[in-house]
């Protein structure tokens, strides 16, 4: 089986669902409110842990009533938490307006999450132990740089998502394997106007780049291959919150379990249209039964 170590942020998603999102200045009214355990790195947790993986976590959460509840539910999804350290003060949280047609936006305060600046001991090793390990950008950035060079000493696969977006530094992109970027992320980090042309940039600092496109699907560059572009099915969106990580963490079982690049991303499309199609992020994401149901209908 599969073994993916996930490096990163742990927050407890504060989701406001309303008709319409507001403007700056305005006030609206929504019609329901949750707490949802969330943050990039334990959503892609979850989701390869119900995708089929061995999945361990790496990261941190507060003493505040959110830490124990977002330590249990990785637990309760299958995620090895032996290495998610405990930090006096609050976790991370991430303040969430979701709309009618799906969309969102999202504020993040990192709490627990900014303490994990550097590698404790042991995590190398769990890194080491692993098929891959998953990266992305709401823990500072020295730990995600040593996250990926512990991974590339030991020949494990990175992959990077570069979410909250910001500058990649040359030494996190020469130890990483596969880049996996939204369109707004892939034109923002080149300046490109267009994902074709951005993930061609892209590719210049890294060997493979996916963009995902929504509902379009994604686009998949390598170097030494044509382009391959692969289509996502086609579903009503309910919250679109916790797609990209469904995507990534699928991804990276299907690779994992060395399906060709074209049938891996087709099987995280299937997942991620599945997690749309229900509210929340971690709560929506499906179990590989559901996966292989929906790659097969």
């Amino acid at each position: 089986m599969t073994h993916i170590v996930v490096l990163g942020s742990t927050n407890m998603d504060l989701v406001a669902y309303v008709a319409k999102a507001p403007r700056r200045g305005e006030t609206v009214t929504g019609r329901e409110f949750r707490t949802i355990p969330g943050g990039k790195g334990a959503n892609q947790a979850i989701a390869a842990a119900r995708a089929g993986a061995t999945v361990s976590m790496i990261g941190a959460v507060g003493t505040d009533a959110y830490g124990p509840e977002l330590r249990s539910t990785l637990e309760h999804s299958g995620v090895d938490t032996d290495l998610l350290r405990t930090i006096e003060g609050p976790s991370g949280t991430a303040h969430i307006v979701v709309d009618d047609e799906g969309g969102n936006a999202i504020v993040v305060i990192p709490g627990a999450n900014g303490t994990v600046d550097h590698l404790a001991p042991g995590d190398e090793g769990l890194i080491a132990s692993a098929d891959a390990l998953l990266l992305q950008l709401e823990i500072p950035m020295p730990a995600v740089v040593a996250g990926a060079r512990a991974a590339r000493a030991h020949g494990v696969r990175t992959v990077l998502t570069p979410a909250p977006v910001q500058p990649l530094p040359p030494e996190l992109l020469t130890a990483t394997d596969l880049l996996v970027a939204n369109e707004y992320e892939a034109i923002t980090l080149t300046g490109r106007t267009d994902a074709v042309d951005a993930a061609g940039a892209l590719l210049e600092s890294v060997p493979a780049v996916v963009v995902t496109l929504g509902a379009a699907g994604s686009l998949y560059l390598a170097r030494g291959a044509e382009p391959l572009a692969v289509p996502a099915p086609q579903v009503t969106a309910v919250d679109s919150t916790g797609a990209g990580d469904t995507f990534v963490g699928a991804l990276a079982v299907a690779l994992g379990a060395e399906r060709p690049i074209r049938e891996a991303l087709r099987w995280a499309a299937a997942a991620a249209a599945l997690s749309v199609q229900r509210p929340g992020a971690s709560a929506s994401m499906p179990y590989r039964s559901e996966i292989e149901a929906q790659y097969t209908s």
